[in-house]
């Protein structure tokens, strides 16, 4: 580590120890989820639908990208009836026996896929995006090139989805102090994550040309949510500079199976956000109710 002076440190002289210890009072508004720990806190059993398909998870940008394959799979025709179950992340509900047993990294979303036997587990969205594609035949090409392709933008974005939240959002929007440093290197590599998305969609249609792809769906609600407004940072990152990135914003969020995966486990979601779904009449009430809503207050 780098010598530097404590006194231009934040706190002001902290220097930090020879063995780090965790300080729970530290942990901002995270303090009583957060810990350097793994494994569950307590027996909890999660609830089991009816379809094959059970998914537990939160409406964040890593469960709509579920969610939005899902929707996209039933918009398309497919079989993917599910059941999405809400799993309230600030209460600590991540840490049940039964979702650890689902998830040992207590990250939402968790999947399990009761059409196998024995039933199947799925943790990582990333990996639950390539199973749903490979299972339903959808939205993955098979040609190797295109193939290819579609997997070099997953792995990109997940790698870097975390500078953007795990960096940029939370020093900029959830942190107990401001970090000018902090702020100024995750804002910076936000900034150059988009640029690399503007480069490439100024020469396609989506991520890898002219179909869509499980690419999409992964990247969209990162990256569409700091383009509208995520963080309340649109003006702080001059998102409008990004006129490519805005162009397929847009193009996506026309989309059926987009706009109802956004909804999923969003209850209070503008449009008519649900905390479960078990059926597509429950976010076809729950839209047709938050339009009739729009039109009385207009």
């Amino acid at each position: 580590m780098a010598d530097s002076d404590p006194s231009m440190n934040q706190p002001t002289g902290y220097v930090p120890p020879k063995v780090w210890t965790w300080d729970k009072e530290n942990g901002g508004q995270f303090s009583n989820i957060n810990a350097p720990t793994a494994g569950a806190r307590q027996d909890v059993t999660l609830p089991v639908g009816e379809h094959p398909i059970q998914l537990y998870s939160l409406g964040t940008p890593n469960g709509q990208k579920v969610t939005i394959m899902l929707e996209e799979l039933l918009a398309a025709g497919f079989d993917a009836e599910y059941d999405a179950w809400l799993i309230k992340i600030y209460a600590g509900e991540q840490f049940g026996s039964d979702f650890v047993a689902i998830n040992p990294n207590s990250k939402i979303p968790a999947m399990m896929d009761h059409g196998m036997d024995p039933p199947l587990r799925l943790f990582e969205s990333g990996s639950m995006l390539v199973y749903l594609a490979e299972k339903f035949g959808a939205f993955l090409p098979t040609e190797i090139r295109k193939r290819t392709e579609t997997f070099n933008w997953l792995m990109w974005q997940m790698g870097s989805a975390p500078f953007v939240g795990g960096g940029f959002g939370h020093f900029y929007a959830y942190a107990p102090f401001k970090i000018e440093y902090a702020i100024d290197r995750y804002a910076m590599e936000t900034k150059r994550q988009l640029d690399v998305l503007d480069k490439n969609l100024a020469e396609r249609e989506f991520m890898i040309g002219d179909e869509i792809t499980i690419a999409d769906f992964a990247i969209f609600p990162w990256y569409g949510s700091i383009m509208r407004g995520g963080y309340n940072a649109q003006e702080f990152l001059s998102t409008h500079e990004y006129r490519n990135v805005d162009r397929w914003v847009t193009q996506l969020s026309e989309r059926t199976g987009v706009k109802r995966g956004l909804l999923v486990n969003s209850a209070g979601r503008p449009g008519g956000g649900i905390a479960e779904r078990h059926s597509a009449a429950d976010l076809d009430a729950s839209i047709k109710a938050a339009e009739q809503e729009a039109k009385t207050e207009a």
